[in-house]
């Protein structure tokens, strides 16, 4: 699919964006091993979660999809699990395939997950390493690294392990582990990550202590909890960029989830001069998860620094913070980030290739980005790579640009946001063209 894209003369209106992705993926996983029933409203739609869906179907779970979109009632099973009849298909997701590994790990059966072209390229080692050092029997490709990944579970015990990167993936693959391990679990971080696990687990009557970046899971069992998602703050990120940035825009994005692990676009957006014009209306606690209606009216930005412990909290908001600092004042600096070098794509390499066809000022580097803001773009033939996060950066960036801008592979955008399109056109008021 192509998306034709132009600039509208202005980008005004209230939308809502997908359930929280981290924590749609989290609800089904718990659930389906928990005791009692839950009624999950507001999941993500994305190709991602519905790859976790089916995954946890393939396993014995009961899920039944409601009468409205995003509701769902899942009967736990109490941790019993039953051996999958066929390969498992994390899809595109690695969130999918980092949880279910840590899932999988202790299950009294056989498994093999695997993924499509770039899931099985991407480093499964980081979540490989501690769960067999938890005893945990897994082969993959290149010495266990790749996906597919075999899992024999079996009897596992607790330990005290580092994380070398931090990585709320990893984290929540050991702690699912943990669950059933013998003894306690306890996980050093170098930064703090998102803590939608830690909150899960809590909620259903699991012991998580925390001190600092340092936490010790206690194993223990479940039981069901009903839960609302809120929006996914990443999903509105795209808007907050292109309201800001668009010369002539007022957006609301309403009922988006603001854990503090995941507010850090928003404290980019005001190191880079934001101010006022970026705004929390009607916060609230939704389902235990702080949430607000965020506004953002068109202002200026002024080039930052970008790096360090905020770099895990902002790491999927890289791409389209890219853009912004296109048309800031002066230069931004993207740096800490080589974890963008192995998401769906080398996002450092595809972001900066693709902003330099609609004439951007940037360039790539080790870890990061440096872009001067020219304060313009020009449309020009782009391509997502295949990666939705990118797809949806470049439809932010044609939304600002002179012209018109064609994005190749733009259902990629399906995988995280569905309805991207569709917003897309609400807010710009104009039809845009599909071929």
């Amino acid at each position: 699919m192509e998306q034709v894209i132009s600039n509208p003369d202005s980008l005004t209106g209230v939308i809502s964006v997908p359930g929280d992705k981290s924590i749609s993926h989290r609800a089904l996983i718990l659930n389906s091993i928990a005791t009692g029933s839950a009624t999950v409203t507001g999941l993500s739609g994305g190709a991602d979660v519905v790859s976790t869906m089916a995954c946890m179907r393939a396993l014995g779970s009961e899920i039944e999809e409601g009468n409205q979109p995003g509701t769902v009632k899942i009967n736990g099973s109490g941790s019993a699990l039953r051996e999958p009849q066929d390969i498992l298909d994390a899809g595109n997701s690695g969130t999918s395939m980092r949880l279910l590994c840590g899932l999988l790990a202790s299950q009294d059966f056989t498994s093999v997950l695997t993924g499509d072209c770039s899931l099985r390229s991407r480093p499964m080692s980081r979540v490989v390493e501690p769960l067999k050092e938890m005893g945990a029997d897994i082969l993959g490709r290149k010495g266990d690294t790749l996906a597919p990944l075999t899992l024999r579970g079996g009897s596992l015990r607790g330990i005290e392990y580092t994380m070398p990167v931090a990585s709320a993936q990893v984290k929540s693959s050991i702690m699912l582990a943990g669950l059933s391990a013998q003894g306690n679990t306890i996980l050093h971080q170098p930064a703090p990550s998102r803590d939608h696990t830690e909150r899960m687990l809590s909620a259903m009557g699991v012991t998580v202590d925390t001190d600092g970046l340092s936490l010790t899971l206690r194993p223990g069992s479940l039981r069901c909890v009903d839960l609302a998602v809120p929006g996914d703050i990443s999903s509105a990120a795209f808007w907050l960029v292109a309201g800001l940035c668009h010369p002539n825009a007022n957006v609301l994005v309403t009922g988006v989830g603001l854990n503090p692990s995941r507010t850090g676009i928003l404290e980019a957006l005001q190191a880079m001069g934001a101010g006022n014009n970026l705004a929390l209306k009607n916060e609230r606690v939704v389902g235990g998860e702080p949430v607000a209606d965020l506004m953002a009216r068109s202002c200026q930005l002024k080039g930052a620094e970008i790096g360090g412990d905020i770099i895990p909290r902002i790491i999927d908001e890289l791409p389209v913070l890219a853009v912004a600092a296109c048309f800031a004042e002066g230069t931004t600096v993207i740096r800490d980030a080589a974890e963008l070098r192995v998401k769906e794509t080398d996002r450092i390499q595809t972001t900066v290739t693709q902003l330099l066809r609609l004439g951007a000022d940037i360039q790539a580097t080790e870890d990061g980005m440096v872009i001067h803001g020219t304060g313009s773009l020009t449309g020009a033939v782009c391509d997502s790579c295949g990666d939705h996060r990118l797809a949806m950066s470049l439809a932010v960036a044609g939304l600002l640009a002179k012209g018109e801008t064609t994005i190749l592979d733009a259902g990629a955008a399906s995988v995280s946001y569905p309805t991207f399109w569709e917003s897309l056109a609400q807010l710009s008021g104009t039809q845009q063209s599909q071929a």
